[in-house]
C-alpha cells in the first residue's frame, strides 16, 4: 500500500482523513509526525492558511522524503477585520480553546445581527519531495454566526460558539456525520479525494 505523511500531531484528524480515503477507495496508508524520528517542529509564520500549510508540507516532505499533506485552518469574523484568522489556535493562549473563546466573546461584545457572521476556512496542501512547484492545493469553508455563549458538549476549538442556521445547531452540538457534511475540513477532504489520483499519477 502506498504511503503518505500527514504533517500533524493530531492522530484523530489523521484517522478521519484515512477513513475518508478508504471509503473513497484510495489505497493510501497515512503516517503522521509520530511515525518519524525527531521531525522538525515549525513555527507557523505564514500570513495566510495556504502559506502555513505549504510551509509544513514542504518541510516535512523534504525531511521524510514522502508525499506529504499538511493543512491549516481557522475562524474569521469580518466585523473584527478577519480575526482571529491565522492566529485562531493561539488567539489568547496556545491551543487553549476556553481562553480563545473568551477572548473572541470579549472582542465581539456589543456586536449584533450580521456583525456576528463568521466563517471557518481550511486549506490543504499536498507536496511531493523535490516538486514543490507542483503542489496540490484544495480548500473548504463553512459559514455561520458566533453566538454570545457556548452551546454543545464538544469543546474542540471554537465549535461551541459557531452556529449554523441551516441546521439550527452549533458545530459542538452536531453529530460527526452532520459536521463532516458541512464543515470546512470535510469540504477540503472531499476536494482532495477528487483531485488526488490524477495529481499522484504524474509522479508515478
Amino acid at each position: 500500500m502506498k504511503q503518505l505523511l500527514f504533517a500533524t500531531t493530531n492522530l484523530n484528524k489523521a484517522q478521519e482523513v484515512e477513513a475518508a480515503f478508504k471509503q473513497a477507495g484510495l489505497p493510501l496508508k497515512i503516517l503522521t509526525n509520530a511515525d518519524l524520528s525527531n521531525p522538525p517542529v515549525l513555527a507557523e509564520t505564514g500570513k495566510t492558511f495556504a502559506e502555513n500549510a505549504a510551509l509544513k508540507a514542504h518541510a516535512l516532505a523534504e525531511f521524510s522524503q514522502l508525499p506529504t499533506l499538511a493543512d491549516d485552518s481557522g475562524l474569521m469574523v469580518p466585523a473584527l477585520n478577519g480575526e482571529p484568522g491565522v492566529h485562531s489556535a493561539r488567539y489568547a493562549s496556545d491551543h487553549n480553546a476556553v481562553a480563545n473563546n473568551r477572548k473572541l466573546l470579549r472582542r465581539m461584545s456589543g456586536l449584533t445581527g450580521q456583525q456576528r457572521q463568521a466563517k471557518f476556512e481550511t486549506v490543504m496542501v499536498m507536496s511531493w519531495p523535490g516538486h514543490f512547484a507542483q503542489d496540490l492545493v484544495v480548500s473548504g469553508e463553512a459559514c455561520g454566526e458566533i453566538l454570545s455563549a457556548p452551546r454543545g458538549p464538544q469543546t474542540f476549538g471554537y465549535d461551541p460558539l459557531f452556529y449554523v442556521p441551516q441546521l439550527g445547531l452549533t458545530f459542538a452540538e452536531m453529530s460527526t456525520e452532520q459536521k463532516n457534511s458541512l464543515s470546512h475540513r470535510g469540504q477540503a477532504v472531499r476536494a482532495l479525494i477528487q483531485a488526488l489520483p490524477d495529481w499522484w499519477q504524474q509522479f508515478s
